[in-house]
């Protein structure tokens, strides 16, 4: 399993990562939660529809700069964000605590 990290963060997160196109499409359909986060990459858009839970959404340029991070409850799409690139899903409320926001360069790394 992969980890990241930001330059705030006490200690790195586990990341799971969405490697395949049927991955990416699933994120986090059918479980009821997640311990740590979920890459998907290629992405720039995300949808909670069919979700058991509410999730923060941080949406990552090509340089993995945090461009917008948001909480999406679920069964609501999510608008497209042109400039994204990879988009990490985790339970609302995690990237607060991680420091995750607007800005944040994202370092990832092996567990």
């Amino acid at each position: 399993m992969a980890t990241f990290t930001t330059a705030g963060a006490a200690a790195p997160v586990p990341l799971e990562v969405a490697r395949s196109g049927s991955d990416r499409r699933r994120g986090l359909l059918g479980r009821d939660g997640i311990e740590g986060a979920l890459l998907l990459s290629p992405a720039s858009a995300v949808h909670t529809l069919g979700m058991r839970f509410a999730i923060d959404v941080a949406y990552l340029d090509r340089d993995l700069r945090v461009v917008a991070v948001r909480t999406m409850r679920p069964g609501r799409i999510g608008l497209p964000r042109p400039w994204a690139r990879h988009v990490i899903e985790a339970e609302a409320g995690a990237m607060e605590r991680w420091g995750v926001r607007r800005g944040t360069h994202v370092l990832l790394g092996d567990a």
